[in-house]
């Protein structure tokens, strides 16, 4: 769970880094024209490095979904495995047990017919 928090976090970080660079701009002693300015370069930083996180964060939940796919798969296909493989058991047990209940079946048989 900790790690479902690591991108609001750092959203939460880039906000607050971009509003406290915006407050210093405003107090800071410049004229309008290079408060704008600076206004301006801090906004397209802050959207580069935004879009920077973006982008890695995409190739990075692409990378997971490769992966967790992958383990489903073979998740999948043991348990398809062991499935068949359960199921064989059950069957030659199933059998066996027939073919002990036909020969037992078959020694009452010739016992009574001995004793007949």
């Amino acid at each position: 769970m900790a790690e479902d928090n690591g991108p609001n976090k750092l959203a939460y970080f880039l906000v607050g880094a971009g509003l406290g660079a915006i407050v210093a701009l405003l107090f800071a002693p410049k004229s309008g024209r290079e408060l704008r300015e600076d206004i301006a370069e801090s906004t397209r930083r802050g959207v580069d490095k935004a879009s920077e996180t973006y982008d890695a964060t995409r190739v990075r939940a692409r990378e997971l979904a490769t992966t967790g796919r992958e383990k489903a798969s073979e998740a999948l296909g043991h348990a398809k495995g062991k499935v068949v493989e359960q199921r064989d058991r059950l069957s030659a047990a199933i059998d066996a047990g027939k073919h002990a209940y036909r020969e037992e079946k078959q020694k009452t048989a010739d016992v009574a017919e001995e004793l007949s």
